[in-house]
């Protein structure tokens, strides 16, 4: 219905390695006569309910047509799959997708696979250039979107941030033009968050990423832990219950052995944030070059895990598995 990007999606499911699967996919509705539907194991329609398709909200038109498609497919034997992978289950909860239609489902959410496959396809041909050896300011820590969780992290921890490099937008607190996105000055509200300048990595010792959510029963990666693995630099994360065991079941390693992670255990939302400022509050009091020395080795790991084609293509299958189960449970 060219209402959404059919080539992001594909892109994703090419990436597999699912062993005895093949995809055949195709993003014109018009050109299905040319498939000989009876000879697929399995038949999918996706449904792209992205956020920017809200330009779309009222458009009876659209609804009307895509109702008929639905139906024809389904008499098909397609299944649906409404993808948002730009958000957590969490966030698809809260808010009204579209284009909107009641049928049977499975949802297509970031999880920890989506940013990680966006993020190495837009930067794998890219030429960084990264410097470690000087450093202006203690942490990296952006937050755009307001979150509660954001609130009550920025409240606690901004006692710590005079040397640090900090934006909080719904404060009116933005980073200098020195140290913005040269090619986007004035920061848009969407667009830009996959992109990558070095210099706020370069003049800063750690990254203290203010991930999308802090909810305890799922986890949700985006671009905001992706940025300083390509940076090699090291990170505390404010995110979801066990988001640092995840990270490392993915082939990826943290850094418990050089100051505490032990945040990522707690449960309890609240003593989570305090955790983590306490480690916040000790990582002032180390030596930052003896830090990136002892942690070079894991650093460049991360780097290389990051860019593997192999190790992303696990996670991809995991996905694409989900997929696979809903249809022949149907």
């Amino acid at each position: 219905m060219k209402t959404g990007h059919h080539s992001d999606l594909e892109d994703f499911v090419n990436l597999h390695s699912m062993d005895n699967q093949t995809f055949t996919m195709t993003g014109e509705y018009y050109t299905l006569h040319n498939y000989d539907l009876d000879s697929f194991d399995r038949r999918f329609a996706i449904i792209d309910v992205r956020h920017a398709n809200r330009r779309l909200k009222g458009n009876q038109e659209l609804e009307r047509e895509l109702e008929k498609r639905c139906k024809l497919l389904r008499s098909q034997g397609f299944v649906f799959v409404k993808a948002t992978p730009w958000e957590s289950i969490h966030n698809i909860k809260h808010n009204t997708l579209y284009p909107q239609i009641e049928i049977d489902h499975i949802k297509w959410s970031g999880g920890v696979s989506w940013f990680w496959f966006y993020m190495r396809q837009k930067h794998i041909a890219q030429s960084f250039n990264f410097d470690h050896s000087k450093k202006k300011f203690d942490f990296l820590y952006l937050n755009k979107f307001p979150r509660e969780h954001r609130r009550k992290m920025f409240q606690r921890v901004q006692p710590l941030l005079a040397d640090s490099l900090y934006s909080n937008w719904e404060q009116n607190i933005k980073l200098s033009p020195a140290y913005e996105l040269p090619w986007a000055q004035d920061y848009p509200k969407y667009g830009r968050d996959q992109d990558i300048f070095e210099r706020p990595y370069n003049d800063t010792k750690y990254s203290l990423v203010a991930e999308t959510n802090d909810n305890n029963d799922e986890i949700f990666m985006t671009e905001k832990i992706w940025k300083p693995i390509i940076a090699q630099q090291p990170f505390v994360v404010h995110g979801n219950y066990l988001y640092l065991q995840r990270l490392r079941e993915m082939g990826f390693k943290t850094f418990a052995s050089h100051f505490d992670e032990s945040y990522d255990l707690e449960l309890d939302k609240g003593k989570r944030i305090d955790k983590i400022v306490d480690t916040c509050r000790d990582l002032l009091t180390l030596n930052w070059q003896d830090i990136y020395l002892q942690t070079q080795a894991l650093r460049k790991h991360n780097l290389d895990t990051f860019f593997n084609k192999e190790r992303l293509s696990v996670e991809i299958n995991k996905t694409l598995n989900l997929f696979l189960e809903f249809a022949d449970s149907r």
